[in-house]
């Protein structure tokens, strides 16, 4: 049977007309992850932090069975695209990676970032339950050429920090091996909208 809960750091449904930021955790389900430092802090600026960053992201994916199809790691955010069999998984890598890197991190700045992950709405990441296939390969694109964005690279491959386990043919193809990985039925508006970006 497949599970899935949502969580709020809050409550409160709704806040001044808007409805607030929820975690939804799917069994059988494509996600998009991101996050950023606090108040935008370059703490990934470093060759020294960013191989911290992808060693406890790996140790993570494979303890708690997060798999990774695509990530990218700029200087004061990051960007994944996985699938989890076990939704509640999500939570669990992210609390852990996100612990574990922050500290570790930490100690290699002059000045300690604390709190080291935080956004607008005490948010400390966004995960977003891939809706359909044209999601996915949007999320996916917006990844693979977040470097190309910045303006670091013309090509995405001449960014080591722009990690692909499974090229998106590969992927699409394996999605649609799995019934019901695509929650086109979660009643939550950000779920509901057509264009991935606006329903962060």
């Amino acid at each position: 049977m497949r599970r899935f809960r949502k969580s709020s750091y809050t409550k409160r449904e709704f806040f001044k007309g808007k409805h607030r930021f929820e975690h939804w955790y799917r069994d059988n389900t494509l996600y998009f992850i991101t996050s950023r430092t606090r108040d935008r802090s370059l703490a990934f600026a470093s060759s020294e932090a960013k191989q911290i960053f992808w060693d406890r992201f790996d140790h993570y994916a494979k303890q708690y069975d997060f798999r990774p199809i695509i990530g990218t790691l700029l200087n004061n955010h990051y960007h994944t695209v996985g699938y989890v069999e076990q939704g509640e998984n999500v939570w669990r890598f992210i609390q852990r990676f996100h612990g574990s890197t922050a500290k570790l991190v930490n100690d290699t700045l002059a000045k300690r970032l604390v709190p080291f992950w935080r956004r607008e709405g005490n948010q400390d990441y966004f995960d977003g339950c891939l809706r359909d296939e044209t999601q996915f390969c949007r999320a996916y694109g917006y990844t693979l050429l977040q470097a190309v964005r910045a303006r670091i690279v013309r090509d995405w491959r001449d960014y080591p920090h722009t990690r692909v386990w499974v090229d998106l043919d590969r992927a699409v193809e394996r999605a649609r091996e799995l019934p019901g990985i695509y929650p086109e039925d979660l009643p939550y508006r950000r779920y509901q909208r057509r264009d991935w970006k606006r329903g962060r």
